[in-house]
């Protein structure tokens, strides 16, 4: 049973993993593009309104397919399939009332929440205000087939809606651009900004009615199991509810907290150099560039994210049922498997930040690749903590990490604050703010794991032998590339080039410094492959 539960967490985590690249990689194309055609002032607006939304999302409903994910998984755990409906049709109920008070907000509230450096950015803000509150419903869509531990509709669904993001998004950018011809520069950048966001609302629409397919047609299997349920409680709908919010309200105030730090940061950085004397075209420049950052470095630490995501419904059954080596287990596979794509990527992209950004950003400057430096030391540091958030939330002790959320925001303010009175860093200020938080974050967390549960991180397996890999991994791949360039000058080719051999050298001493045993080659993703590759290379 041990090993199926392993293979089960893997295989759920690949799946996220899969289709969270897939989806980022959508992402990162369509905004190359996307910034061509809305120019640097536009696609700045449309990435300040998209960092709002976001965070009036987190507000909302964002982390309500783990609080759903949760509760419904402790109560399978005892086959009591009737409680657990009761759970997904009253967090129904919750996000419908929480996302259309959220979407008022966002809609009415936008001249509060937009500065006047980013005026532009507040008619995009309002076109998402009816995402907010699909986005709630289609959340607890995908906690409902996580708890069951199916992440195939979950990751279905974020492909599709990337796909109908991307494809909406340039469609009507353009036709907006075209319709305000003419007018004013403002009003052209404003409106064309907006257009990108209808994508946002498209992808939610169209991943939604995809998610409602699928519950339709497993209606038959959910309402079997409801019938042969004799284990339920039947407890009332007041006290589901009042449970729901119990777990939700933490889950999500922790959320808000650990990821309003970006807005808080962006607001403080346009708003003080605003006051210092920057005119607002070079404020929304440069944000640009840090929207180019953000959007490559999003990919990594969405990877990042999908193990905790897989593993906490994991960790909630073993912990519901008192079984704390099974869930310090699931756990030690969740950071190795985070860790195994997160400190690659990470020393990856230092090393070619300058080449990967100019491809698929010709309009940058340079400043976002030298944010990227700066900046991949992040994808470790939100790995390492967005797995301790997830366990300590899976365990009942979501008040913890919120806590930590807010000692790390109090940080992070202040550093921002210091460094931008005091010094001309600019942009720069954000990257650095986030990092102390992460840092912070990491730490607290980390002392409150083994206060817990004893726990301690398997820092040489998950931390000190990808590391060591990609010491050699980033010889590799930034001397070909510069090799390569100096003779076809195509950045294309030259980085192409690069990332196999970096990818083939890491996979290679990864091996040699890790010696994995079949069950961990099982646990990687496309291991079956790997594990073939090896054996034929003879690397094992």
């Amino acid at each position: 049973m041990g090993k199926k539960n392993d293979n089960t967490l893997v295989k759920n985590a690949s799946f996220l993993m899969v289709a969270a690249l897939i989806s980022k990689i959508i992402g990162m194309l369509y905004k190359s593009p996307l910034s061509s055609t809305l120019g640097s002032n536009s696609y700045a607006m449309f990435s300040y309104a998209q960092n709002i939304y976001f965070i009036l999302l987190m507000i909302a409903s964002f982390s309500i397919p783990q609080a759903v994910s949760k509760i419904m998984a402790e109560k399978i755990a005892f086959k009591r399939y009737k409680d657990a409906q009761k759970v997904f049709k009253c967090a129904l109920i919750y996000v419908s009332l929480a996302g259309g008070a959220v979407a008022l907000l966002c809609y009415f509230g936008a001249p509060i929440l937009v500065p006047d450096s980013m005026s532009g950015a507040r008619l995009p803000l309002r076109m998402l205000a009816p995402t907010i509150f699909l986005s709630g419903i289609l959340g607890v869509f995908r906690g409902y087939f996580q708890a069951y531990r199916n992440m195939m509709p979950t990751s279905l669904s974020q492909i599709i809606e990337q796909i109908f993001v991307a494809v909406m998004a340039l469609a009507m950018s353009r036709v907006m651009i075209s319709h305000f011809n003419g007018q004013s520069d403002v009003v052209v950048q404003s409106w064309g900004a907006a257009g990108a966001t209808m994508g946002t609302g498209a992808g939610v629409f169209s991943a939604l009615i995809f998610m409602l397919l699928v519950y339709q047609l497993n209606r038959r299997t959910i309402n079997k199991r409801i019938q042969n349920d004799h284990a339920s409680e039947s407890s009332s709908t007041g006290d589901v509810m009042r449970n729901i919010i119990l777990v939700v309200m933490p889950i999500v105030l922790s959320a808000f907290i650990y990821n309003v730090n970006g807005t808080i940061n962006s607001y403080m950085y346009s708003g003080i150099d605003g006051l210092k004397g920057l005119d607002d075209h070079t404020i929304q420049t440069m944000y640009a560039e840090y929207s180019f950052y953000m959007t490559l470095i999003n990919i990594p630490l969405t990877l990042a994210s999908t193990a905790p995501t897989s593993m906490i419904p994991e960790v909630s059954a073993h912990y519901a049922m008192r079984d704390m080596n099974g869930a310090r287990e699931k756990i030690d596979k969740a950071t190795w498997l985070s860790m195994f794509i997160s400190i690659p990527c990470s020393v990856g992209l230092a090393v070619l930040a300058g080449p990967i950004t100019r491809l698929l950003f010709p309009r940058t400057n340079g400043v976002a690749g030298e944010l990227m430096i700066l900046g991949v030391i992040t994808i470790i540091l939100n790995g390492n903590s967005n797995i301790s958030n997830g366990v300590l939330q899976g365990i009942g002790k979501p008040n913890i990490p919120m806590f930590h959320a807010a000692i790390a925001l109090v940080a992070d303010v202040i550093v921002m604050a210091v460094l931008m009175f005091v010094t001309n860093l600019g942009v720069y200020t954000i990257v650095i703010a986030m990092i102390v938080y992460a840092i912070v974050m990491c730490i607290l967390n980390e002392r409150a794991m083994k206060q817990y549960m004893g726990y301690k991180n398997p820092w040489r397996k998950a931390y000190l032998y990808p590391l060591l890999a990609s010491v050699p991994m980033a010889v590799a791949a930034g001397g070909v590339y510069y090799l390569v360039y100096a003779v076809v000058h195509s950045n294309v080719i030259s980085l192409g080039l690069g990332v196999l051999a970096g990818m083939a050298v890491y996979f290679v001493f990864y091996l040699k410094v890790s010696h994995p045993s079949d069950a961990e080659f099982a646990m990687m993703p496309g291991g079956r492959y790997l594990k073939k590759m090896a054996v034929k290379f003879r690397l094992v």
